[in-house]
Protein backbone atom coordinates (compact mmCIF):
# COMPACT_ATOMS: atom_id res chain seq x y z
CA UNK A 1 0.00 0.00 0.00
CA UNK A 2 3.22 2.18 0.57
CA UNK A 3 3.18 2.19 -3.34
CA UNK A 4 -0.13 3.66 -3.40
CA UNK A 5 -0.90 7.51 -3.79
CA UNK A 6 -2.83 9.22 -1.52
CA UNK A 7 -6.43 8.84 -3.45
CA UNK A 8 -5.43 5.61 -3.90
CA UNK A 9 -5.13 4.30 -0.22
CA UNK A 10 -8.08 6.56 0.31
CA UNK A 11 -9.97 4.42 -2.31
CA UNK A 12 -8.52 1.10 -1.19
CA UNK A 13 -9.41 1.69 2.54
CA UNK A 14 -13.06 2.39 1.88
CA UNK A 15 -13.45 -0.65 -0.47
CA UNK A 16 -11.74 -2.62 2.41
CA UNK A 17 -13.21 -1.34 5.35
CA UNK A 18 -16.42 0.34 4.88
CA UNK A 19 -19.86 -2.15 4.09
CA UNK A 20 -22.44 -1.04 2.88
CA UNK A 21 -24.68 0.70 5.24
CA UNK A 22 -28.66 -0.56 4.01
CA UNK A 23 -30.73 -2.12 0.98
CA UNK A 24 -30.44 -5.04 -0.45
CA UNK A 25 -26.35 -5.29 -0.58
CA UNK A 26 -26.10 -4.64 3.62
CA UNK A 27 -23.08 -5.96 5.29
CA UNK A 28 -21.41 -6.59 1.49
CA UNK A 29 -18.22 -4.64 1.01
CA UNK A 30 -18.81 -1.11 -0.47
CA UNK A 31 -17.40 -0.75 -3.85
CA UNK A 32 -16.97 2.69 -5.53
CA UNK A 33 -18.43 3.43 -8.47
CA UNK A 34 -16.15 5.06 -11.08
CA UNK A 35 -17.64 8.63 -10.63
CA UNK A 36 -16.80 8.28 -6.86
CA UNK A 37 -13.22 7.13 -7.22
CA UNK A 38 -12.79 9.68 -10.00
CA UNK A 39 -13.70 12.59 -7.37
CA UNK A 40 -11.68 10.81 -4.51
CA UNK A 41 -8.41 10.82 -6.59
CA UNK A 42 -9.18 14.18 -7.82
CA UNK A 43 -8.83 15.44 -4.60
CA UNK A 44 -5.93 13.65 -2.88
CA UNK A 45 -3.73 13.90 -5.44
CA UNK A 46 -3.69 16.54 -5.92
CA UNK A 47 -0.56 18.36 -6.52
CA UNK A 48 -0.69 21.78 -5.14
CA UNK A 49 -3.40 20.46 -2.48
CA UNK A 50 -7.13 20.23 -2.90
CA UNK A 51 -8.86 23.22 -0.45
CA UNK A 52 -12.09 22.33 -1.76
CA UNK A 53 -14.09 19.79 -3.41
CA UNK A 54 -17.44 20.20 -4.91
CA UNK A 55 -19.21 16.78 -6.25
CA UNK A 56 -22.99 18.29 -7.71
CA UNK A 57 -25.23 15.08 -8.72
CA UNK A 58 -28.67 14.58 -8.93
CA UNK A 59 -30.58 12.81 -6.10
CA UNK A 60 -30.37 9.18 -5.12
CA UNK A 61 -26.99 8.86 -6.27
CA UNK A 62 -25.40 7.52 -3.34
CA UNK A 63 -24.07 10.95 -1.86
CA UNK A 64 -24.81 10.12 1.78
CA UNK A 65 -22.91 6.53 2.00
CA UNK A 66 -19.98 8.59 0.15
CA UNK A 67 -20.18 11.34 2.74
CA UNK A 68 -19.52 8.51 5.46
CA UNK A 69 -17.05 7.07 3.65
CA UNK A 70 -15.02 9.52 3.23
CA UNK A 71 -15.32 10.88 6.79
CA UNK A 72 -14.22 7.24 7.86
CA UNK A 73 -10.90 7.95 5.72
CA UNK A 74 -10.43 10.83 7.98
CA UNK A 75 -11.45 9.59 11.28
CA UNK A 76 -9.40 6.12 11.09
CA UNK A 77 -8.16 5.72 7.69
CA UNK A 78 -5.08 7.06 6.02
CA UNK A 79 -5.75 10.73 6.59
CA UNK A 80 -6.18 10.39 10.23
CA UNK A 81 -4.77 13.25 11.60
CA UNK A 82 -3.72 13.12 15.57
CA UNK A 83 -6.06 15.17 16.92
CA UNK A 84 -8.06 16.90 14.87
CA UNK A 85 -11.88 17.68 14.29
CA UNK A 86 -14.11 16.83 11.42
CA UNK A 87 -17.59 17.45 11.12
CA UNK A 88 -20.33 17.52 9.13
CA UNK A 89 -22.87 20.11 8.30
CA UNK A 90 -26.60 19.83 6.81
CA UNK A 91 -29.89 22.00 6.40
CA UNK A 92 -31.39 19.79 9.35
CA UNK A 93 -31.66 17.44 11.75
CA UNK A 94 -32.63 14.53 9.93
CA UNK A 95 -30.49 15.36 7.26
CA UNK A 96 -27.27 15.36 9.80
CA UNK A 97 -28.63 12.37 11.44
CA UNK A 98 -28.29 10.35 7.93
CA UNK A 99 -24.79 11.14 8.02
CA UNK A 100 -24.11 9.84 11.35
CA UNK A 101 -26.29 6.78 10.72
CA UNK A 102 -24.60 5.59 7.97
CA UNK A 103 -21.10 5.90 9.05
CA UNK A 104 -21.98 4.26 12.35
CA UNK A 105 -23.86 1.64 10.41
CA UNK A 106 -20.43 1.18 8.57
CA UNK A 107 -18.52 0.61 11.56
CA UNK A 108 -20.81 -1.77 13.11
CA UNK A 109 -20.78 -3.60 10.08
CA UNK A 110 -17.43 -4.26 10.15
CA UNK A 111 -15.71 -5.86 13.85
CA UNK A 112 -12.31 -4.35 12.90
CA UNK A 113 -13.68 -0.90 12.97
CA UNK A 114 -16.12 -1.09 15.93
CA UNK A 115 -12.58 -1.73 17.75
CA UNK A 116 -10.73 1.97 16.28
CA UNK A 117 -14.22 3.72 16.91
CA UNK A 118 -15.98 4.97 19.96
CA UNK A 119 -19.97 5.78 18.96
CA UNK A 120 -21.63 8.07 20.98
CA UNK A 121 -25.13 8.48 19.92
CA UNK A 122 -26.72 11.21 22.04
CA UNK A 123 -24.32 13.87 20.73
CA UNK A 124 -23.80 12.47 17.01
CA UNK A 125 -20.13 11.82 17.61
CA UNK A 126 -17.85 9.08 16.81
CA UNK A 127 -14.21 8.98 18.34
CA UNK A 128 -11.38 7.62 16.11
CA UNK A 129 -9.60 6.16 19.14
CA UNK A 130 -6.65 5.40 17.58
CA UNK A 131 -5.43 9.05 16.79
CA UNK A 132 -8.07 10.72 19.18
CA UNK A 133 -9.87 12.13 15.95
CA UNK A 134 -13.59 13.97 16.36
CA UNK A 135 -16.49 13.99 14.40
CA UNK A 136 -19.79 15.72 14.76
CA UNK A 137 -22.59 15.69 12.69
CA UNK A 138 -23.92 19.59 12.68
CA UNK A 139 -27.36 21.70 11.38
CA UNK A 140 -27.83 24.50 10.65
CA UNK A 141 -31.57 24.68 12.40
CA UNK A 142 -29.44 23.30 15.81
CA UNK A 143 -26.28 23.45 15.75
CA UNK A 144 -23.06 25.66 15.26
CA UNK A 145 -19.40 25.16 14.48
CA UNK A 146 -18.42 27.88 16.97
CA UNK A 147 -15.82 26.66 19.31
CA UNK A 148 -14.81 23.48 16.76
CA UNK A 149 -11.11 24.11 14.40
CA UNK A 150 -12.10 20.97 11.97
CA UNK A 151 -9.40 20.03 9.79
CA UNK A 152 -12.25 18.32 7.59
CA UNK A 153 -15.82 19.60 7.04
CA UNK A 154 -18.11 18.31 4.44
CA UNK A 155 -21.31 20.15 3.40
CA UNK A 156 -24.44 17.96 2.46
CA UNK A 157 -26.80 19.83 0.46
CA UNK A 158 -25.51 22.98 0.14
CA UNK A 159 -28.14 23.64 -2.75
CA UNK A 160 -30.57 23.87 -0.41
CA UNK A 161 -29.41 27.43 0.93
CA UNK A 162 -31.25 30.33 -1.00
CA UNK A 163 -29.20 33.95 -1.67
CA UNK A 164 -25.45 34.34 -1.56
CA UNK A 165 -24.49 33.31 2.44
CA UNK A 166 -25.30 31.55 4.91
CA UNK A 167 -24.31 32.25 8.70
CA UNK A 168 -23.86 28.38 9.12
CA UNK A 169 -21.64 28.12 6.42
CA UNK A 170 -19.59 31.05 6.91
CA UNK A 171 -19.31 29.62 10.98
CA UNK A 172 -18.02 25.99 9.67
CA UNK A 173 -15.61 27.83 6.50
CA UNK A 174 -14.10 30.29 9.49
CA UNK A 175 -13.59 27.72 12.12
CA UNK A 176 -11.16 26.08 9.34
CA UNK A 177 -8.34 28.81 9.74
CA UNK A 178 -6.60 27.71 12.15
CA UNK A 179 -5.27 24.94 9.71
CA UNK A 180 -2.54 24.93 7.51
CA UNK A 181 -3.81 22.75 5.00
CA UNK A 182 -7.61 22.34 5.51
CA UNK A 183 -10.31 20.23 3.36
CA UNK A 184 -14.37 21.61 2.57
CA UNK A 185 -16.01 18.99 0.91
CA UNK A 186 -19.63 19.76 -0.77
CA UNK A 187 -21.88 17.20 -2.26
CA UNK A 188 -25.04 18.56 -3.16
CA UNK A 189 -27.44 18.71 -5.99
CA UNK A 190 -27.64 21.77 -8.07
CA UNK A 191 -29.39 25.35 -6.17
CA UNK A 192 -32.47 26.51 -7.99
CA UNK A 193 -30.46 29.72 -9.32
CA UNK A 194 -27.55 31.62 -10.33
CA UNK A 195 -27.32 33.94 -7.35
CA UNK A 196 -27.83 31.17 -4.54
CA UNK A 197 -24.80 30.28 -2.70
CA UNK A 198 -23.79 26.15 -4.27
CA UNK A 199 -24.28 28.22 -7.84
CA UNK A 200 -21.52 30.99 -6.87
CA UNK A 201 -19.13 28.41 -5.54
CA UNK A 202 -19.40 26.09 -8.82
CA UNK A 203 -19.31 29.14 -10.91
CA UNK A 204 -16.35 30.71 -9.51
CA UNK A 205 -14.50 26.92 -9.19
CA UNK A 206 -14.71 26.75 -13.08
CA UNK A 207 -13.69 30.02 -14.11
CA UNK A 208 -11.35 30.21 -11.92
CA UNK A 209 -9.37 27.08 -12.62
CA UNK A 210 -8.03 27.32 -9.05
CA UNK A 211 -5.99 24.35 -8.74
CA UNK A 212 -6.64 23.94 -5.39
CA UNK A 213 -10.02 23.54 -6.18
CA UNK A 214 -11.71 20.33 -7.18
CA UNK A 215 -15.22 20.59 -9.30
CA UNK A 216 -17.00 17.28 -10.38
CA UNK A 217 -20.91 18.66 -12.13
CA UNK A 218 -22.92 15.62 -13.39
CA UNK A 219 -25.99 17.95 -15.17
CA UNK A 220 -28.32 17.24 -17.79
CA UNK A 221 -28.45 20.19 -20.63
CA UNK A 222 -30.72 22.76 -20.32
CA UNK A 223 -32.81 22.01 -23.60
CA UNK A 224 -32.37 18.22 -22.41
CA UNK A 225 -35.60 15.96 -23.17
CA UNK A 226 -37.55 14.75 -19.99
CA UNK A 227 -37.91 11.64 -21.55
CA UNK A 228 -34.36 11.00 -22.65
CA UNK A 229 -32.15 8.49 -21.04
CA UNK A 230 -29.11 10.30 -22.06
CA UNK A 231 -30.01 13.32 -20.17
CA UNK A 232 -30.83 11.17 -17.01
CA UNK A 233 -27.70 9.28 -17.75
CA UNK A 234 -26.01 12.73 -17.71
CA UNK A 235 -26.94 13.51 -14.13
CA UNK A 236 -27.43 10.30 -12.91
CA UNK A 237 -24.31 8.82 -12.93
CA UNK A 238 -24.90 6.14 -10.11
CA UNK A 239 -28.01 4.95 -12.70
CA UNK A 240 -28.53 1.10 -12.74
CA UNK A 241 -26.13 1.32 -8.68
CA UNK A 242 -27.79 3.53 -6.52
CA UNK A 243 -30.28 5.39 -8.80
CA UNK A 244 -33.42 3.00 -9.68
CA UNK A 245 -33.88 2.84 -12.98
CA UNK A 246 -37.64 2.21 -13.13
CA UNK A 247 -38.32 5.40 -10.86
CA UNK A 248 -36.64 8.33 -12.33
CA UNK A 249 -38.47 6.88 -15.83
CA UNK A 250 -42.01 7.06 -13.80
CA UNK A 251 -40.84 10.51 -12.53
CA UNK A 252 -39.76 11.67 -16.18
CA UNK A 253 -42.80 10.32 -17.94
CA UNK A 254 -45.00 12.09 -14.90
CA UNK A 255 -42.81 15.55 -15.30
CA UNK A 256 -43.76 15.72 -19.22
CA UNK A 257 -48.00 15.12 -18.09
CA UNK A 258 -48.06 17.52 -15.41
CA UNK A 259 -45.84 21.26 -15.85
CA UNK A 260 -46.30 21.08 -12.10
CA UNK A 261 -43.44 18.42 -11.63
CA UNK A 262 -41.07 19.11 -14.42
CA UNK A 263 -39.23 21.89 -12.47
CA UNK A 264 -39.22 19.33 -9.77
CA UNK A 265 -37.90 16.47 -12.16
CA UNK A 266 -35.54 19.17 -14.10
CA UNK A 267 -33.86 20.15 -10.60
CA UNK A 268 -33.58 17.07 -8.76
CA UNK A 269 -33.34 14.29 -10.84
CA UNK A 270 -31.42 16.57 -13.99
CA UNK A 271 -29.85 18.48 -11.48
CA UNK A 272 -30.45 21.49 -13.62
CA UNK A 273 -30.69 24.88 -11.77
CA UNK A 274 -34.72 25.52 -12.66
CA UNK A 275 -36.77 27.52 -10.13
CA UNK A 276 -39.24 24.86 -8.17
CA UNK A 277 -42.43 26.69 -8.91
CA UNK A 278 -44.45 25.58 -12.37
CA UNK A 279 -48.27 25.63 -12.90
CA UNK A 280 -49.91 23.15 -11.08
CA UNK A 281 -52.18 21.71 -14.02
CA UNK A 282 -52.53 22.44 -17.88
CA UNK A 283 -55.23 24.05 -19.80
CA UNK A 284 -55.55 20.71 -21.10
CA UNK A 285 -55.68 18.75 -18.65
CA UNK A 286 -57.94 20.97 -16.56
CA UNK A 287 -60.57 21.01 -19.45
CA UNK A 288 -60.33 16.91 -19.61
CA UNK A 289 -62.09 17.15 -16.19
CA UNK A 290 -64.86 20.08 -17.21
CA UNK A 291 -67.98 17.55 -17.36
CA UNK A 292 -71.14 19.34 -16.31
CA UNK A 293 -71.66 18.06 -12.44
CA UNK A 294 -74.48 16.36 -11.09
CA UNK A 295 -76.61 17.98 -8.38
CA UNK A 296 -75.15 17.31 -5.12
CA UNK A 297 -78.35 16.88 -3.14
CA UNK A 298 -78.45 13.91 -0.85
CA UNK A 299 -74.87 12.86 -2.01
CA UNK A 300 -71.72 12.37 0.55
CA UNK A 301 -69.82 15.58 0.06
CA UNK A 302 -66.76 17.00 1.07
CA UNK A 303 -65.28 20.66 1.13
CA UNK A 304 -62.53 23.10 1.53
CA UNK A 305 -62.96 26.19 2.48
CA UNK A 306 -60.91 28.90 2.36
CA UNK A 307 -61.89 32.82 3.98
CA UNK A 308 -60.60 35.72 2.73
CA UNK A 309 -59.54 38.81 4.93
CA UNK A 310 -61.85 41.56 4.39
CA UNK A 311 -62.44 42.09 0.50
CA UNK A 312 -60.25 39.39 -0.75
CA UNK A 313 -61.60 36.35 -2.23
CA UNK A 314 -63.78 34.07 -0.23
CA UNK A 315 -63.96 30.36 -1.50
CA UNK A 316 -66.11 27.21 -0.99
CA UNK A 317 -65.41 24.32 -3.14
CA UNK A 318 -67.59 21.05 -2.73
CA UNK A 319 -66.92 17.83 -3.80
CA UNK A 320 -68.82 14.77 -4.84
CA UNK A 321 -67.97 10.90 -3.63
CA UNK A 322 -68.25 10.54 -7.86
CA UNK A 323 -65.80 13.90 -8.35
CA UNK A 324 -68.39 16.31 -8.83
CA UNK A 325 -67.32 19.64 -7.93
CA UNK A 326 -69.81 22.74 -7.05
CA UNK A 327 -67.67 26.10 -6.24
CA UNK A 328 -68.73 29.08 -4.33
CA UNK A 329 -67.16 32.51 -4.24
CA UNK A 330 -67.67 35.83 -2.45
CA UNK A 331 -66.80 39.26 -3.48
CA UNK A 332 -68.01 42.50 -1.88
CA UNK A 333 -69.88 43.86 -3.96
CA UNK A 334 -68.80 47.58 -3.26
CA UNK A 335 -65.71 48.06 -5.23
CA UNK A 336 -66.31 45.31 -7.45
CA UNK A 337 -65.40 47.41 -10.49
CA UNK A 338 -62.57 48.79 -9.27
CA UNK A 339 -61.32 44.99 -7.73
CA UNK A 340 -61.94 44.05 -11.41
CA UNK A 341 -59.46 46.18 -13.12
CA UNK A 342 -56.80 45.58 -10.65
CA UNK A 343 -57.02 41.83 -10.74
CA UNK A 344 -57.82 42.06 -14.79
CA UNK A 345 -60.48 39.66 -14.51
CA UNK A 346 -64.57 40.41 -14.76
CA UNK A 347 -65.57 39.69 -11.45
CA UNK A 348 -68.42 42.19 -12.01
CA UNK A 349 -69.50 39.92 -15.15
CA UNK A 350 -69.27 37.11 -13.41
CA UNK A 351 -71.70 38.44 -10.28
CA UNK A 352 -73.78 39.14 -13.02
CA UNK A 353 -73.85 35.79 -14.42
CA UNK A 354 -74.30 33.82 -11.51
CA UNK A 355 -71.05 32.48 -10.79
CA UNK A 356 -70.01 34.90 -7.98
CA UNK A 357 -71.51 35.90 -4.89
CA UNK A 358 -71.60 39.35 -3.78
CA UNK A 359 -72.10 40.75 -0.19
CA UNK A 360 -72.78 44.00 1.19
CA UNK A 361 -70.53 46.85 2.33
CA UNK A 362 -66.95 46.99 1.40
CA UNK A 363 -65.91 44.09 3.54
CA UNK A 364 -66.76 39.99 3.25
CA UNK A 365 -70.22 39.29 5.38
CA UNK A 366 -69.87 35.59 7.18
CA UNK A 367 -73.35 35.68 7.39
CA UNK A 368 -74.15 35.18 4.01
CA UNK A 369 -71.41 32.51 4.15
CA UNK A 370 -72.73 31.06 7.01
CA UNK A 371 -76.13 30.75 5.71
CA UNK A 372 -74.97 29.20 2.27
CA UNK A 373 -72.81 26.48 4.82
CA UNK A 374 -76.68 25.90 6.24
CA UNK A 375 -78.17 24.82 2.94
CA UNK A 376 -75.48 22.57 2.43
CA UNK A 377 -75.57 20.63 5.09
CA UNK A 378 -79.38 20.53 5.10
CA UNK A 379 -79.49 19.46 0.94
CA UNK A 380 -75.93 17.02 1.46
CA UNK A 381 -74.67 14.65 3.61
CA UNK A 382 -71.92 17.00 4.28
CA UNK A 383 -68.52 14.16 5.59
CA UNK A 384 -66.27 16.87 6.26
CA UNK A 385 -65.03 21.02 5.63
CA UNK A 386 -61.61 21.56 5.10
CA UNK A 387 -60.50 24.95 6.44
CA UNK A 388 -57.53 27.22 6.80
CA UNK A 389 -58.11 28.49 10.26
CA UNK A 390 -57.39 31.65 9.76
CA UNK A 391 -60.69 34.17 9.93
CA UNK A 392 -62.95 30.98 11.27
CA UNK A 393 -63.42 32.44 14.84
CA UNK A 394 -65.35 35.46 12.90
CA UNK A 395 -67.77 32.09 11.00
CA UNK A 396 -67.90 30.30 14.14
CA UNK A 397 -71.27 32.74 15.76
CA UNK A 398 -72.83 32.61 12.87
CA UNK A 399 -72.55 28.58 11.95
CA UNK A 400 -74.33 28.57 15.43
CA UNK A 401 -76.72 31.30 14.80
CA UNK A 402 -78.02 30.11 11.97
CA UNK A 403 -78.27 26.10 13.91
CA UNK A 404 -75.60 24.29 13.55
CA UNK A 405 -75.39 21.17 16.02
CA UNK A 406 -71.90 20.43 17.85
CA UNK A 407 -72.11 17.40 15.85
CA UNK A 408 -71.96 19.65 12.63
CA UNK A 409 -69.47 21.81 14.22
CA UNK A 410 -66.82 18.72 14.53
CA UNK A 411 -67.15 18.57 10.71
CA UNK A 412 -65.10 21.24 10.28
CA UNK A 413 -61.42 19.99 10.13
CA UNK A 414 -58.65 22.53 10.22
CA UNK A 415 -56.34 21.79 7.48
CA UNK A 416 -52.63 23.12 7.31
CA UNK A 417 -51.61 25.40 4.55
CA UNK A 418 -47.46 24.15 4.42
CA UNK A 419 -45.92 21.43 3.09
CA UNK A 420 -47.03 18.75 5.34
CA UNK A 421 -50.77 18.92 5.09
CA UNK A 422 -51.13 20.18 0.86
CA UNK A 423 -47.98 17.65 -0.15
CA UNK A 424 -50.80 14.56 0.10
CA UNK A 425 -53.58 16.91 -1.27
CA UNK A 426 -52.06 18.11 -4.39
CA UNK A 427 -51.00 14.53 -5.01
CA UNK A 428 -53.95 13.41 -4.81
CA UNK A 429 -55.90 16.31 -6.68
CA UNK A 430 -52.89 15.49 -9.27
CA UNK A 431 -54.05 11.94 -10.14
CA UNK A 432 -58.03 12.50 -9.86
CA UNK A 433 -57.33 15.34 -12.31
CA UNK A 434 -54.70 13.04 -14.55
CA UNK A 435 -57.25 10.49 -14.64
CA UNK A 436 -60.26 12.58 -15.68
CA UNK A 437 -62.18 11.66 -12.04
CA UNK A 438 -63.13 14.93 -11.42
CA UNK A 439 -66.70 17.33 -13.20
CA UNK A 440 -66.21 20.53 -12.45
CA UNK A 441 -68.29 22.29 -15.16
CA UNK A 442 -65.51 24.45 -16.41
CA UNK A 443 -66.63 27.30 -13.72
CA UNK A 444 -64.75 30.46 -14.64
CA UNK A 445 -63.66 31.98 -11.00
CA UNK A 446 -62.46 28.67 -10.14
CA UNK A 447 -60.99 28.06 -13.64
CA UNK A 448 -59.35 31.87 -13.16
CA UNK A 449 -57.61 29.90 -9.70
CA UNK A 450 -56.88 27.00 -12.08
CA UNK A 451 -54.82 29.45 -14.21
CA UNK A 452 -52.81 31.37 -11.79
CA UNK A 453 -51.96 28.05 -9.27
CA UNK A 454 -48.49 27.26 -9.33
CA UNK A 455 -46.48 24.74 -7.00
CA UNK A 456 -43.73 25.47 -4.83
CA UNK A 457 -41.40 22.23 -4.07
CA UNK A 458 -39.18 22.34 -1.14
CA UNK A 459 -35.81 19.64 -1.12
CA UNK A 460 -37.67 16.73 0.17
CA UNK A 461 -40.19 17.27 -2.69
CA UNK A 462 -43.00 18.06 -1.12
CA UNK A 463 -45.28 20.78 -2.73
CA UNK A 464 -47.73 23.45 -2.00
CA UNK A 465 -49.81 26.28 -3.52
CA UNK A 466 -48.40 29.86 -4.75
CA UNK A 467 -49.80 32.56 -7.07
CA UNK A 468 -48.10 32.36 -10.29
CA UNK A 469 -48.86 36.20 -10.08
CA UNK A 470 -49.42 38.60 -7.46
CA UNK A 471 -52.52 39.46 -8.33
CA UNK A 472 -53.62 36.40 -9.40
CA UNK A 473 -56.29 34.31 -7.42
CA UNK A 474 -55.62 30.86 -6.55
CA UNK A 475 -58.17 30.57 -3.62
CA UNK A 476 -60.57 28.29 -5.53
CA UNK A 477 -57.85 25.36 -6.19
CA UNK A 478 -56.82 25.65 -2.42
CA UNK A 479 -60.05 24.79 -1.78
CA UNK A 480 -60.27 22.04 -4.12
CA UNK A 481 -57.27 20.99 -2.42
CA UNK A 482 -58.10 20.90 0.73
CA UNK A 483 -61.33 19.02 -0.31
CA UNK A 484 -59.67 16.34 -1.98
CA UNK A 485 -57.18 15.92 0.59
CA UNK A 486 -60.02 15.36 3.26
CA UNK A 487 -61.50 12.14 1.50
CA UNK A 488 -61.25 8.87 2.46
CA UNK A 489 -57.95 8.27 -0.23
CA UNK A 490 -55.89 11.04 0.86
CA UNK A 491 -55.57 10.71 4.69
CA UNK A 492 -54.16 14.18 5.32
CA UNK A 493 -53.12 15.90 8.51
CA UNK A 494 -56.19 17.14 10.15
CA UNK A 495 -57.64 18.63 13.61
CA UNK A 496 -60.50 20.01 15.06
CA UNK A 497 -60.64 23.91 14.86
CA UNK A 498 -62.68 24.14 17.69
CA UNK A 499 -59.97 22.34 20.09
CA UNK A 500 -57.16 24.91 18.57
CA UNK A 501 -55.74 27.71 20.62
CA UNK A 502 -54.00 29.57 18.32
CA UNK A 503 -54.88 32.27 15.77
CA UNK A 504 -52.07 32.69 13.87
CA UNK A 505 -52.46 32.04 10.47
CA UNK A 506 -50.61 29.53 8.60
CA UNK A 507 -48.08 30.90 6.14
CA UNK A 508 -49.40 29.86 2.30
Amino acid sequence: MSKMTRGERACAFIQEFCRVPEGALVGQPLILAPFQKRFILAIYDSKVGTRRAFLSIARKNGKTGLIAAILLVHLVGPEAKLNSQIVSGARSREQAGQVFNYASKMVTLNPELGKLVKIIPSGKRLIGINRNVEYRALAAEGSTAMGLSPVLAIMDELGQIRGQQDDFVDAITTSQGAHDAPLLIGISTMAPTDADLFSIWLDDAIKSKDPRIVCHVYDAPKDADLLSRKAWKAANPGLGLFRSLEDIREQAEAAYRMPSNEATFRNLCLNQRVEVTSPFVTRKVWQENGAIPALLEGLDVYGGLDLSSVSDLTALVLVSEYGDVHSTFWLPAVGLAEKSKKDRVPYDMWAKMGYLETTPGRAIEYEFVAEHLRGVFDRCNVKAIAFDRYNMRFLRPWLEKVGFSDDELDRFREFGQGFVSMSPALRELESRLLMKKLKHGNQPVLTMCANNATVLTDPAGNRKFIKGKATGRIDGMVSLAMAVGVMPAAETVETSFWETTTDEKIPS
